[in-house]
């Protein structure tokens, strides 16, 4: 029996551990409000508040109901083994057992400690070096990580794309809605570098293209991350492309720069110039936010004018020919399965790299 207590009583501790890192006590306070909210009269008078605030409770309950179950029935194994006899024994430890697996699975969310990882994210592509194979590489991303999203239960909606005259995209802007989708994504922030034989070249020859992934935390409130209007230079225009004449004809297009760090986002989507200005400011504040991580600002008037993500160096290559394998170069993790990895299995290359982050940080 003492051994079996000594497991629980380490169970509970790890658990008590994680409730503070997750803060699942202020998750719980957060949900409350929100079903509150909700549950007035007037909640739905301003149907995009109130789905947006949906969306949050649903994000939440997601995160913290696996804890909550785990910690409950520790509780009632601890009690219910405190006035155990010997027959009981062999089923509380099986149920101990069950619970201590169940904790392993779910302590990969003690990994998203960043101060946006519990975010929706912003994923921008853009071809680089490479020339079509360089815009075919984006599109393979771009299917890489909707396929991803699907597995993951991740919600992926295409805001813009702009597409190579032969094949590919020159690039493109994905929202990603899911609990934590930030902090899983955020390990994909960098160059991605290809090597395969051409299917572009009449010789067939091996090629290296490169394409960059821009991973930026989704800031749906302008409190979060406040811009002054000083700093914006808003310009409006035709969109061009597909979508007939009610896209060519009018100046829906918006391109807005944000002066002090030279940061430029254009949206024409076939939507009014009010969505498509809310989108670009979207994707500005949220594009802020990352250039204040990594350039460790306290504020915005800190930030200098810089490439996020810049063409340096890549952070993972991809190769096809002359043999198949995926390699991260910052944790060194790498796979056979490239075909896998192209398909959507990233869990292990994010995993790796999110468990290194955490270790330099202890």
């Amino acid at each position: 029996m003492q051994p079996l207590k000594k497991r629980l009583e380490t169970l509970q501790g790890q658990l008590a551990d994680a409730a503070t890192s997750l803060k699942l006590d202020q998750k719980s306070v957060q949900i409350q409000e929100i079903e509150q909210a909700l549950s007035l009269p007037d909640a739905w008078n301003d149907p995009s508040e109130s789905t947006t605030r949906a969306k949050q409770l649903s994000d939440l309950k997601t995160i913290i109901s696996p804890w909550q179950n785990i910690i409950e029935q520790t509780t009632s194994l601890v009690e219910m083994l405190s006035i155990a006899d010997e027959s009981m024994l062999a089923e509380i430890e099986s149920q101990t057992k069950t619970l201590e697996v169940e904790y392993q699975k779910q302590r990969k969310d003690l990994l998203f400690d960043g101060p946006y990882d519990d975010h929706d994210a912003v994923l921008r592509l853009s071809a680089g070096a490479g020339g079509v194979d360089a815009m075919d590489w984006t599109g393979m991303l771009l299917r890489m990580y909707t396929r991803w999203a699907e597995k993951s239960g991740i919600k992926a909606e295409l805001i813009e794309q702009s597409s190579g005259e032969e094949a590919g995209i020159k690039s493109a802007t994905l929202s990603l809605s899911g609990p934590f989708a930030f902090g899983k994504l955020r390990s994909e922030h960098g160059v991605h570098r290809l090597v395969r034989l051409s299917p572009f070249n009449s010789d067939n020859l091996r090629q290296t293209s490169f394409a960059l992934v821009e991973v930026l935390p989704e800031i749906d409130t302008p409190d979060e991350v406040v811009v002054d209007e000083k700093d914006l230079k808003i310009d409006v225009y035709r969109a061009g492309g597909h979508g007939g004449q009610s896209v060519n004809t009018t100046d829906s297009a918006v391109r807005i720069t944000h002066v002090p760090t030279n940061i430029v986002i254009s949206i024409q989507n076939e939507r009014s110039q009010l969505q498509n200005r809310e989108t670009a400011m979207k994707i500005l504040r949220s594009k802020l936010a990352q250039l204040q991580l990594e350039q460790h600002a306290e504020s915005l008037s800190e930030l200098k004018a810089t490439e996020s993500a810049n063409w340096g160096s890549q952070i993972r290559n991809y190769v096809l020919h002359p043999y198949t394998l995926v390699k991260d170069t910052r944790t060194k993790h790498e796979t056979g399965d490239a075909q896998g990895v192209l398909d959507g299995k990233l869990d292990e290359f994010i995993e790796a790299y999110l468990s290194q982050v955490k270790d330099d940080k202890n």
